[in-house]
C-alpha cells in the first residue's frame, strides 16, 4: 500500500492492526493450552474475549468513519512475536519457565499494541475523526489493562 497522506497512513496502521488482532486471536488458545498457571490460563482466555470485543470494534470504527476502509495485509511484527511464543511453547518444559516465557511473550504482543493503538488514537484526532479516536482510545486503556494484569500474573508465579 502507497502512503502518501495522513489518511493513507491511517488505514495502513489500522490495517495492520486488524491483521495482528486477527492473528492474536489464533495465537491466544495455544498458549493457553500451554501455560500450567490457572491465573495465566484465565487471563489468556479473559484477553482473548477482548480481542473478539477489539476487532467487532474495529470493524464499528469503519462503519462511522466512511474515509476509511481495512485493506488486506499481514502484520509481519505480529507474526515474529507469536513465532517467538511457539518457540517458547516447543522448547520450555511445561511449567513455571515456561509461563513466565509465555508472559514474556504476551508482554511483548501487549507493548506492540499499546504502541500502535497509541499512534492511531493521534492520528484519529489530527484527521477529526472523533468517534474514531474515542473506539482505539478504549481499546489503548484495555491493551494497558492488560499488560498490567500479565504483570501481576507474573509477580504470583513462584518459580521453584
Amino acid at each position: 500500500m502507497t502512503v502518501k497522506t495522513l489518511n493513507d497512513l491511517f488505514i495502513h496502521d489500522l490495517s495492520d492492526v486488524y491483521s495482528a488482532e486477527k492473528q492474536i486471536t489464533r495465537a491466544l488458545p495455544k498458549m493457553a493450552r500451554a501455560a500450567s498457571d490457572e491465573n495465566l490460563i484465565a487471563a489468556f482466555h479473559q484477553h482473548l474475549e477482548e480481542t473478539r470485543a477489539q476487532i467487532e470494534r474495529l470493524d464499528e470504527l469503519v462503519e462511522v468513519t466512511p474515509e476509511v476502509k481495512i485493506k488486506r495485509m499481514k502484520c509481519h511484527a505480529l507474526e515474529g512475536l507469536v513465532e517467538e511464543a511457539q518457540e517458547i511453547i516447543d522448547s520450555v518444559e511445561k511449567g513455571e519457565i515456561r509461563d513466565q516465557g509465555l508472559i514474556g511473550a504476551a508482554q511483548k504482543v501487549e507493548h506492540y499494541e499499546i504502541a500502535t493503538y497509541g499512534t492511531l488514537h493521534a492520528l484519529a484526532l489530527k484527521l477529526g475523526y472523533t468517534k474514531a479516536a474515542q473506539l482505539l482510545e478504549a481499546t489503548l486503556n484495555e491493551e494497558k489493562q492488560t499488560d498490567e494484569k500479565l504483570t501481576q500474573v507474573a509477580e504470583s508465579i513462584t518459580v521453584s
